[in-house]
C-alpha cells in the first residue's frame, strides 16, 4: 500500500506521515525534507529556492523524479503537495489546519529559517509558498495541489493532537 499525505504548510503533514509509516511498519519518505536539504545545498531558504523553481525546472524535476521512482516501491508512506499527482495509485490524504494555528506551528518547528519566528512573518512566507507552488503546479502540471476534491480523505488538524490524526487515517485506511 502506498499512502500520500498532503496539505498546506504547518498542518503536520511531515509529523503526521512519520507516525502513520510508524504505525504501519512502512518506509517514510518526506518532499519537505529533501526540498529543504536541497535549498540548504544551494546556500538558500526554501523561499527563495521556490521562487527559483518558479524559472528553473530543473529544480522541480529534481524533486519529482524521486517521486517518481516510488512507483516502483510498495508499504511506503510521504508526505508531499504533489504525490497525489505523481503516485495515483495511492491512499490519498489531506492535512488543513487554520492559518493561525499553521503559522504557530511553524514558528514551533526547529527546521524552519529566521524568516519564520513571527506569527506575522510565518503567516506572509506560507502564503507566498503556497502561491508559488500553486502557480507552478498549475503551469508545468495543471494540477492544483491544493484541491482537496482530489483526497481520499480530508482532515482539518486546528484542533486535534498528532495521535487523533494518525488514528483517523490508520482507521480509514483499515476500512478500505
Amino acid at each position: 500500500m502506498r499512502i500520500v499525505i498532503s496539505g498546506t504548510a504547518g498542518s503536520g503533514k511531515t509529523t503526521v506521515a512519520k507516525e502513520v509509516a510508524k504505525g504501519l511498519n512502512y518506509k517514510h519518505y518526506s518532499i519537505g525534507d529533501f526540498f529543504g536539504k536541497l535549498a540548504i545545498k544551494r546556500g538558500i531558504d526554501v523561499i527563495k529556492l521556490n521562487r527559483l523553481a518558479e524559472d528553473d525546472a530543473s529544480i522541480d524535476r529534481e524533486v519529482d523524479d524521486m517521486q517518481k521512482a516510488l512507483n516502483r516501491e510498495d508499504n511506503f508512506v510521504i508526505d508531499s503537495r504533489l504525490g497525489a499527482f505523481f503516485i495515483p495509485d495511492s491512499t490519498k490524504v489531506f492535512l488543513d489546519a487554520d492559518l493561525k494555528t499553521r503559522a504557530k506551528r511553524i514558528i514551533g518547528d526547529q527546521r524552519e529559517d529566521e524568516q519564520n519566528k513571527s506569527l506575522k512573518g510565518a503567516i506572509r512566507n506560507m502564503k507566498k509558498r503556497e502561491e508559488s507552488e500553486n502557480k507552478r503546479y498549475k503551469e508545468r502540471y495543471g494540477y492544483a495541489c491544493y484541491d482537496k476534491a482530489k483526497f481520499d480523505l480530508v482532515i482539518d488538524t486546528t484542533n486535534l493532537d498528532v495521535e487523533e490524526v494518525v488514528g483517523r487515517i490508520l482507521a480509514f485506511i483499515k476500512k478500505r
